[in-house]
């Protein structure tokens, strides 16, 4: 196995260049015990004590490097222990695979995670450890890192000493080994824990999506069986108003007495149309049967009839309105009608909902270069940020059911999805003690296609 240079301390680097010089003393050594008897016989005593000199000193060498050599001999053991410290104690497995598929290495962590002894994976095939319907994805990510010859990854199952499968993220790379013979390292790690995780999310997500579609099919159920009572409330409703208006202008003329129950039937009529009209409307919308008039409308005259229609709520109530002025035309693409649907409604709850006295404003602007914003600012209460919360939730009167004022909860929910349809956006701020501004854009005429 090939430890890093890094992990191999300076002196250890040395090695190759003691040796070399070892050799040369050895070999200067041997050339001196190689001279003949009489060669050294013959030679002058300053020659020989020359030599031996030489000699000597090649001895202190050696026995030098001889130190040397032990020394870096320690260190390289302590780094290698160092090293397969870390091999071993890595979080996660390794594994090293010769081309015929064995394993010729494994870490600790590696034989942890199948629940094996490191002898028992060492000379095995790896495929032996995997379930045979796995085995093929195993081949192809290994056919991946020949051909590439860059590093694959892969999610599959192994088998542990149970024989129950784990689920494996394998990565795989080439290396290569002694006498330059190819060889596979194989890296694992258990996600075991994270494909629980996502078959649990998987599960969830079905029964969530199960859910939806009951939740579908019942608000379809609702909203057919509301379209079908309120048209069949509707036609005995506009009897009663119109045989009640009949007897408020019937000759001789209704007692005192009878007015007043005329009265009374009326009011209730007309209201309990309106609730009806508001169901239908909120039926059509969610039911996507409700047709829209498009069209280039001027934004003055619109707000202009709505003023007109307001103005006897507004002063029955003692509430003051402003309603602004246009010094150019302002064109908008929406549904006349049902842009007044939405603005008479925003008024309506600005003055019932206002404090004794109040004031509602109205104004627009341009929010962009193609978009129009018609804001109806009240001195109510205000709301909450509960309450806004809550605020478009259909039949919820944020507490006001039990108040004076009459309202079923679904009348700012059908005008900001009437918004929507045309293709615009409705919104509020408001603030607790000084009042709220519903706002809601549409798109200028010019800009519409």
């Amino acid at each position: 196995m090939t430890i890093p240079a890094r992990d191999i301390p300076d002196s250890v680097l040395s090695v190759s260049a003691l040796q070399s010089l070892r050799r040369r003393a050895e070999d200067s050594r041997r050339l001196l015990d190689s001279l003949p008897a009489p060669l050294v016989c013959e030679m002058r005593p300053e020659d020989a004590q020359l030599l031996f000199h030489e000699l000597r000193v090649h001895q202190i060498e050696l026995e030098l490097q001889n130190e040397e050599l032990r020394r870096v001999q320690v260190e390289l053991e302590v780094a290698r222990e160092r090293y397969f410290d870390l091999y071993d104690m890595a979080p996660v497995g390794y594994c090293t695979v010769n081309e015929e598929g064995l394993i010729l290495e494994a870490n600790l962590t590696a034989a942890n995670l199948l629940g094996v002894s490191r002898s028992g994976l060492v000379k095995k095939p790896i495929t032996r450890f995997m379930p045979r319907a796995q085995q093929a994805l195993y081949q192809q990510c290994c056919q991946q890192v020949h051909a590439l010859g860059q590093t694959q990854n892969c999610e599959l199952q192994m088998l542990n000493a149970n024989g129950a499968p784990v689920w494996i993220g394998l990565a795989a790379n080439l290396a290569q080994g002694p006498e330059g013979v190819s060889t596979l390292r194989v890296m694992l790690k258990d996600i075991s824990e994270r494909k629980q995780l996502i078959g649990e999310l998987q599960e969830r997500n079905v029964e969530l999506e199960h859910t939806r579609q009951v939740a579908d099919k019942a608000n379809r159920a609702k909203s057919d069986f509301l379209a079908s009572m309120s048209h069949e409330l509707r036609s005995p409703l506009n009897a009663i108003l119109g045989f009640a208006q009949l007897m408020e202008i019937g000759t001789p003329a209704p007692t005192p007495a009878q007015k007043s129950a005329i009265d009374q039937i009326l009011h209730g009529g007309w209201y309990l149309l309106d609730l009806v009209n508001e169901i239908l409307d909120l039926a059509g919308i969610e039911s996507g049967q409700l047709a829209l008039t498009m069209g280039t409308e001027s934004l003055a005259e619109v707000l202009q009839d709505c003023q007109i229609m307001i103005a006897p709520q507004a002063a029955a109530s003692g509430i003051q309105i402003s309603f602004p002025r246009f010094e150019q035309a302002c064109l908008v693409f929406a549904d006349r009608r049902r842009v007044k649907q939405v603005l008479i409604n925003l008024l309506s709850n600005a003055i019932k909902y206002n404090r004794p006295q109040g004031t509602v404003e109205v104004a627009w602007s341009l929010h962009s270069p193609a978009r129009v914003r018609v804001s109806v600012k009240d001195s109510g209460m205000g709301l909450t940020p509960g309450q806004l919360a809550q605020l478009f939730q259909p039949f919820n009167r944020l507490g006001q059911e039990s108040g004076p004022h009459e309202g079923t909860g679904i009348g700012l929910v059908v005008s900001r999805r009437l918004v929507e349809l045309m293709g615009g956006h409705m919104g509020v701020h408001s603030t607790p003690g000084e009042g709220s501004m519903f706002w809601f854009d549409l798109a200028l005429a010019g800009s519409t296609p």
